[in-house]
């Protein structure tokens, strides 16, 4: 396992990738950056993300701060899959970690795919009537899916137009219809120690 040298300062954004493309961050080194949260935090200089590249997994230690790993192409319609487990813990915990979607530049608007054990539902801050609102939808979720700490969940998040989607394990959980027409996907660090891995992303017309 070999640690992720990461980008501290802002790339320049190249055109987004063809479709289907594998995105694991081992093999596409400058194309992630991480992005404190909130984004006027400086960066932990720990280096919590780490690249398995033989088994394709990007692992999260969870032990360098609040923060978020940015794929630095601004995406408008897709769809992106990612499997995540949490290393499991003695005791009770309250894992936490999440998939972003729409995010402008620096995270301050954004929406996320919520990774925890009480399911999987889509909330965030996002633009609503011309106001930057905080969106939640644990209520409105149609069942929790999530599997337990220590098992892979699969993740389907899909943006077409206004309308977005997140489906888990295989069946559609949570929907959201924004005001955000494109934005940029990443990953969240919470302090859980969480591994990705298959991800994988399909641009739509």
């Amino acid at each position: 396992m070999r640690t992720l040298t990461f980008l501290l300062t802002v790339l320049s954004l190249a055109a987004a990738p063809v479709s289907g493309e594998d995105i694991f961050p081992g093999d596409r080194l400058g194309e992630w950056t991480r992005i404190a949260i909130p984004p006027a935090k400086q960066i932990s200089n720990i280096a919590q993300w780490h690249s398995d590249t033989k088994e394709r997994v990007i692992v999260c230690d969870g032990n360098g701060g609040h923060e978020w790993l940015r794929y630095n192409h601004e995406l408008t319609n897709f769809e992106f899959h990612v499997q995540w487990r949490f290393t499991k813990l003695d005791g009770t915990a309250k894992y936490n970690s999440g998939v972003f979607f729409r995010n402008n530049r620096d995270g301050s608007i954004w929406h996320q795919a919520q990774a925890g054990l009480a399911g999987g539902y889509i909330f965030g801050d996002t633009p609503v009537a011309g106001k930057l609102q905080r969106v939640n939808l644990l209520a409105q979720m149609k069942e929790n899916r999530v599997k337990p700490a220590g098992e892979w969940n699969g993740y389907v998040i899909r943006c077409q137009g206004a309308d977005c989607t997140l489906a888990v394990n295989g069946e559609v959980t949570s929907e959201i219809h924004i005001d955000v027409p494109s934005g940029f996907i990443g990953l969240e660090s919470e302090g859980y120690r969480i591994e990705f891995r298959h991800l994988e992303l399909t641009v739509l017309p």
